[in-house]
């Protein structure tokens, strides 16, 4: 449990900063929530029985979570590895590389789970949800994030510069919102890209996500669940490698 030292750290600094991180974070998925979400929704008929709107806030709510996760892993962790050298410090402490891996982890997953929460919050100030069933999205929104914040912190340790994130956000984090069901039904895609997008993270947070929005329990949860923590478990074994090997050298 070494790892808690690092997840405080992380916190203890965004604290002091915790107006301008949360404004941040939820600026952007709140123009789009209500910007698509009114004006398409203003366009077309109910999607799957319900509202635009609440179809596309459950989409929002995974892609909200999946950015923070992601940038927070990325960006932020970056630069407390490279620019920083925060990374480098805490070693001096009886810390190995390991907790330091999961304690990065499990803050942008916190991170994540705190945007996902506060849509979630809009989401039921606006009556956008049909049912109390939507505050199980709060536990789904913390798998999320735990999901992208493994694999991005994949991509920080192998990283060499900060141009290198460029290529996971546009080759696959983009085309992964694209095609997971954030905007319309994954199902209306064709086969190819369905088989490509169940095999993604995002798709199964959605797939979760949605189905409590209209007050009723997803199907196949335990499925999704299992994709999501094996994404977790997996990108966290191969950051903690990759760790290992940078810091070794």
């Amino acid at each position: 449990m070494r790892w808690i030292s690092v997840w405080r750290r992380n916190f203890l600094v965004w604290r002091k900063l915790l107006a301008a991180a949360v404004l941040t974070n939820l600026a952007d998925p709140l123009i789009m929530l209500f910007g698509l979400g009114y004006g398409l929704g203003a366009l077309m008929p109910a999607v799957e029985g319900m509202s635009y709107i609440s179809f596309f806030a459950a989409g929002q709510l995974c892609t909200a979570t999946m950015y923070t996760a992601s940038f927070e892993s990325m960006f932020s962790g970056f630069s407390r590895m490279h620019g920083q050298k925060t990374w480098d410090a805490i070693l001096y402490a009886p810390l190995a590389i390991d907790d330091i891996v999961a304690g990065e982890i499990i803050w942008a997953a916190s991170k994540a789970w705190l945007t996902g929460s506060t849509i979630l919050g809009v989401v039921l100030v606006f009556g956008l949800a049909a049912s109390p069933l939507v505050l199980l999205a709060i536990p789904t929104a913390f798998l999320v994030g735990l999901a992208f914040s493994a694999v991005g912190l994949v991509m920080t340790v192998l990283a060499k510069n900060w141009d290198f994130f460029s290529f996971y956000m546009t080759l696959v984090m983009t085309p992964m919102m694209m095609i997971s069901g954030v905007f319309f039904p994954a199902e209306q895609l064709p086969e190819p890209l369905v088989s490509v997008a169940k095999a993604l993270p995002l798709y199964h947070g959605v797939v979760l996500v949605r189905p409590l929005m209209a007050g009723q329990l997803p199907a196949d949860a335990l499925l999704h669940i299992a994709v999501l923590l094996g994404y977790a478990a997996a990108g966290t074994l191969l950051a903690i490698r990759f760790a290992r090997k940078r810091f070794s050298e």
